[in-house]
């Protein structure tokens, strides 16, 4: 039994597919099927089979993926503890959505930094749905965000109560409507970031709940590019408020009045639990709860050195 045998099984029965494990993995779908072949003769376990539009895990499969991704998420865990040692560079990943990635940890992040030296910190930008997943396999040392459907092996730390807005241009016609309901902006063009309908966020329930899908909505490369787009007046969309606050104050943006509109929230810091989180980690999850964090979020960013930036990466593997 190997370490790339158990990567190629956890991938396919994480992604309900060999094509999809292989894709992920850039290997060929025989490679992953050897693979999981060496296992299944090892193992004397079917491990899945097939079923209507993906595999279904054998009782022995399901055993395996919870130990296999624990192995798996071990070994890439001292490998990034191994080269934090060697560099001497604190290595942090953190994990939020789309909106959270863009409009979040840039001045998080920019702050925690400058109380941590020799910080290396990448973003993912993923569903808010995988949170749990990331943690676990270690591909994420921290979650920002909702937090993940608990469990005793990760603690999520409650840090910042937010409000979302239903945000026109300042000539659209809702914009003089009183106590509009929810339902009456189904039907509107809805111009939203990449991960705009994720059903794990408080704006992509709201928008499921009104009945908005995805044929109605049009996805923006940014958040930001979809607030511009909102602000010519070719839509809606659904932002922070505390991130739109100049545009509004300015009127380049109005928010509607949407009374029955559930939009607050929380954010949470997630990681695992004990030992298994990163002294790095556990910084960050300590300074979340400060004042200086709460400032940093609330306050609009306005930029970081070129030599510190670092784009997100966008994960979407999942569904």
């Amino acid at each position: 039994m190997t370490l790339t045998q158990l990567r190629a099984f956890v991938t396919v029965a994480r992604l309900g597919s060999v094509k999809g494990a292989a894709e992920q993995l850039g290997v060929t779908e025989a490679a992953v099927s050897g693979a999981v072949g060496a296992l299944r003769r090892e193992l004397g376990d079917l491990l899945f089979i097939r079923a209507s539009g993906g595999i279904r895990l054998t009782p022995g499969g399901s055993r395996l993926a919870a130990g296999a991704a624990e192995i798996v998420g071990l070994a890439e865990e001292t490998r990034h503890r191994v080269r934090q040692a060697s560099s001497g560079t604190a290595h942090l990943r953190v994990a939020s959505t789309e909106a959270g990635a863009e409009q979040v940890l840039p001045a998080l992040l920019a702050a925690f930094g400058r109380r941590q030296p020799d910080l290396d910190a990448a973003t993912l930008a993923v569903p808010a749905g995988v949170f749990g997943d990331l943690l676990r396999d270690r591909r994420a040392d921290v979650t920002i965000g909702p937090a993940p459907h608990p469990e005793p092996a990760i603690e999520s730390i409650p840090f910042l109560r937010f409000q979302l807005v239903v945000v026109a241009g300042p000539d659209h016609p809702l914009r003089q409507r009183q106590r509009l309901a929810p339902a009456q902006l189904a039907h509107e063009p809805w111009l939203l970031g990449p991960s705009g309908l994720d059903p794990a966020t408080v704006s992509g329930s709201f928008l499921a709940h009104i009945g908005v899908c995805a044929s109605e909505a049009k996805a923006f490369p940014s958040v930001t590019a979809a607030l511009n787009a909102v602000a010519a007046g070719a839509g809606l969309s659904i932002a922070f408020q505390h991130v739109v606050r100049d545009e509004l104050r300015r009127g380049s943006l109005a928010a509607l009045d949407v009374p029955g509109a559930r939009l607050g929230g929380m954010l949470y810091a997630s990681s695992l639990t004990g030992e298994r989180r990163s002294p790095t980690a556990a910084a960050l999850c300590r300074f979340v709860t400060t004042p200086a964090a709460t400032q940093a979020v609330l306050t609009r960013s306005k930029g970081v050195p070129m030599n510190e930036f670092r784009p997100p990466v966008h994960v979407t593997i999942w569904s």
